[in-house]
C-alpha cells in the first residue's frame, strides 16, 4: 500500500532561489512531488489558468472557505486574499504525493500548528552577502526596495530556529537533492509507519502461532 505522502512546508528570504529551487525538484521527480495550489481573490493575469497556477475566487468564496475552515493558512496582502486550500493538499498527500507548500514563516508556523508532522525547511544562500548580490544582479527592483528586502531577510532570519532543517543554495543541483534526500529520510522515521508497523507485528505474530 502507497504510503501518505509527507506535507513538506518551504520557505526561504527572498532572493533565496527557493522557487526555481522548488522548479528543479518538481522536474526532476515529477511522480514524487505535487506543489500546492494556492486560492486567491486576485484575477487571474494573461496566460494564467485557474487550477494551474492559482485557484481563482471571489471574496465571497473566499471568505466562505475561511469560515468552514477549509484553508490550511491564508493571508491578506493589500486588496487581495491568498490561502493554502485543505482539500487539494489532503488528496495529494493521501494519493502519496509529498505536497510541497512554498510559504513565508508566519504562514509555515500555522501550518505546524494544525499539522506537527509537516516537515520544515527553510532555504538560504550561503552568505548575506550573496543574498543581497542576486537582489541586485536580478535587475528589476529599485535599492530601496531591495533594502527593505533585506531588512525583511533579518527580520525572518530570528524565525529559521522553528524550522527543522536549514538547507543552504549555493549549488542549484545539490540544493535539490539534499532536499530530496531529507524528505526520503523523513519518509523512513518510524513516527510515520506506525500502521506499517503494526501490520508486520500481527503478521509476524500470526506465522509464529502457524496460521
Amino acid at each position: 500500500m502507497e504510503k501518505k505522502g509527507i506535507l513538506t512546508v518551504v520557505s526561504g528570504f527572498s532572493g533565496a532561489g527557493k522557487g526555481t529551487v522548488m522548479k528543479e525538484l518538481l522536474r526532476r521527480y515529477p511522480s514524487r512531488y505535487a506543489l500546492s495550489i494556492s486560492a486567491t481573490t486576485r484575477k487571474p493575469r494573461e496566460g494564467e489558468t485557474n487550477g494551474i497556477e492559482y485557484f481563482f475566487l471571489t471574496t465571497e468564496e473566499f471568505e466562505k472557505m475561511i469560515a468552514e475552515d477549509e484553508l490550511l493558512e491564508y493571508a491578506r496582502y493589500v486588496e487581495h486574499c491568498y490561502g493554502t486550500p485543505k482539500a487539494y493538499v489532503e488528496k495529494q498527500l493521501q494519493a502519496g504525493k509529498d505536497v510541497i507548500l512554498e510559504i513565508e514563516i508566519q504562514g509555515a508556523l500555522k501550518i505546524k500548528e494544525k499539522f506537527p508532522d509537516a516537515l520544515l525547511l527553510f532555504i538560504s544562500p550561503p552568505s548575506a552577502a550573496e543574498l543581497k548580490r542576486r537582489l541586485v544582479n536580478r535587475g528589476t527592483e529599485e535599492m530601496h526596495v531591495i533594502e527593505a528586502r533585506l531588512k525583511r531577510a533579518e527580520e525572518e532570519s530570528c524565525g529559521i530556529e522553528n524550522y527543522d532543517y536549514f538547507v543552504i543554495n549555493d549549488k542549484l543541483s545539490d540544493c535539490v537533492e539534499e532536499i530530496h534526500a531529507i524528505v526520503g529520510c523523513e519518509r523512513s522515521r518510524v513516527s510515520r509507519n506506525a500502521d506499517l508497523i503494526y501490520n508486520i507485528r500481527e503478521e509476524l505474530s500470526g506465522i509464529s502461532k502457524g496460521e
